[in-house]
């Protein structure tokens, strides 16, 4: 009898460099702090104070290491990290706890640098929705998660910096460029990236969250041709939360209030000022960022179920399912759209989870055939659990189907999945979700097997 396998093995991502994170420790991949982000053939791991790149394919990928220029007054550390891909454009961001993006290149330079707003950042976001019945424009974008609060960056505003810096970096006078820049100039060379911010704390601070996508106006505003975002939170005092988020900062009350109150209030200080002193006070100093108003977050329901806490949220590749653990062990399944729990897990504490598509339909002839390419509809969502306190990986069809798989794990290991292709289109070969596996102990890292 043939041993039936569930994974199959790509590389291992063991090297010195990794002795810096805690490699060789035991129990060292269970480090909360240590973070992880996963290109298709690349790894990046980050402690408080170093990201260390590296890659498995064909074991002479590329290792990096990026020591980020964090302040230490404040006791900055990097918080998350991702990967950006626009084709051939490949970046590595981190989010610090000062609220701050750093962009690196994959020589370890920094690109550039932005405060997003002076709180610690737990997550950030890379997620695509592709055109629609309602919608003519795709939409990519960059959620940066914080506690209380969620920033959206728009992907077609991050492409144009990153494609500004790569013809820079082409181009021959790029050295003598930067020689004229300062170092403190360096991070902001390519202006600031517009965004757009929303305070989601109504229901207390948010331990994850995430924008599942448009939705309709309100009641009141059929007819309004403004946008409205889907946010969704998870945390303590409100184990799911969800808003109605305004694009359009304008529509935020505070804010509307702060555009005519703050100019006129500083205009009356510097007449004070002039009158008094008999000069202007001006100081060699640049001025500290201030931080961005907020846009109109109006909130739509919550679930409060003490003790229960929320802890971690994934979303499904459309966003209109949330799979959610809690702090009792559950992983509740939220369909987005109705704002309605339909599923429920119980026994899987500390739990991770990803979605992924695999391979269900396979009865017809032309799939039996060497040449048939799968598209979209021969693969069915399915829900990831890895459960560490039980060793085991679980497979479920969704949204109400069977458990497909379930296997063994070693210990010490983590599930991960490739970040979202900035521009893929529509017209190219269909790419599924997928699943890693990586052996924190061994360093092997593996696929799970799309087919049943």
């Amino acid at each position: 009898m043939v041993k039936r396998t569930h994974t199959t093995e790509l590389g291992s991502i063991a090297c010195e460099e990794l002795g810096e994170l805690g490699a060789g420790k035991e129990g060292w991949f269970d480090n909360p702090s240590l973070l992880c982000a996963l290109d298709t053939h690349s790894l990046a791991l980050a402690n408080r104070s170093v990201i260390v790149v590296l890659g498995w394919a064909d074991s002479d990928g590329a290792r990096l290491k990026i020591r980020p220029e964090l302040s230490p007054i404040e006791a900055e550390f990097v918080t998350a990290v991702e990967w950006l891909v626009f084709d051939e454009i490949r970046v590595v961001v981190a989010g610090t706890s000062s609220g701050y993006l750093l962009f690196f290149s994959l020589d370890g330079d920094l690109i550039h640098k932005q405060m997003v707003y002076p709180e610690r950042i737990i997550r950030l976001r890379v997620r695509g929705t592709k055109r629609d019945l309602t919608h003519e424009t795709s939409s990519e974008e960059v959620c940066v998660v914080m506690p209380g609060i969620v920033a959206r960056f728009d992907g077609s505003d991050i492409q144009n910096m990153l494609l500004q810096w790569f013809e820079d970096t082409q181009s021959q006078f790029w050295d003598q460029t930067l020689k004229k820049r300062g170092s403190d100039d360096f991070g902001h060379s390519y202006g600031k990236l517009p965004y757009q911010l929303w305070s989601v704390s109504k229901y207390g601070t948010c331990a994850d969250a995430a924008i599942t996508g448009i939705m309709p106006p309100p009641l009141m505003e059929i007819q309004s041709t403004e946008h409205y975002l889907c946010g969704i939170t998870v945390g303590e005092d409100a184990v799911i939360s969800a808003f109605r988020l305004s694009e359009d900062n304008n529509r935020s009350l505070v804010g509307a209030i702060l555009s005519k109150v703050v100019p006129a209030t500083f205009s009356t200080i510097a007449s004070l000022s002039k009158m008094i002193w008999g000069s202007d006070q001006t100081s060699s100093k640049k001025s500290e960022e201030k931080p961005q108003t907020f846009a109109q977050a109006s909130p739509l329901t919550c679930l409060k179920d003490f003790p229960r806490k929320g802890e971690k949220l994934t979303l499904s590749p459309s966003g209109t399912l949330a799979a959610i653990t809690d702090s009792l062990g559950r992983i509740l399944l939220l369909d987005t759209q109705a704002l309605v729990i339909v599923r429920l897990w119980k026994g899987y504490r500390d739990a991770s989870c990803l979605f992924m598509e695999m391979l269900v339909k396979k009865d017809t002839a032309a799939s039996n055939s060497s040449y048939y390419e799968p598209t979209k509809s021969d693969y069915c969502l399915c829900l990831v659990i890895h459960a560490p306190r039980k060793g085991i990986i679980e497979i479920w069809q969704m949204r109400t189907g069977p458990r497909l798989r379930a296997f063994q794990c070693a210990k010490g290991s983590k599930i991960l999945q490739p970040t979202y292709r900035f521009g893929s289109s529509i017209a190219s070969p269909y790419v599924p979700l997928e699943v890693f596996l990586l052996n924190g102990d061994s360093g092997q890292i593996s696929v799970l097997n799309r087919t049943l």
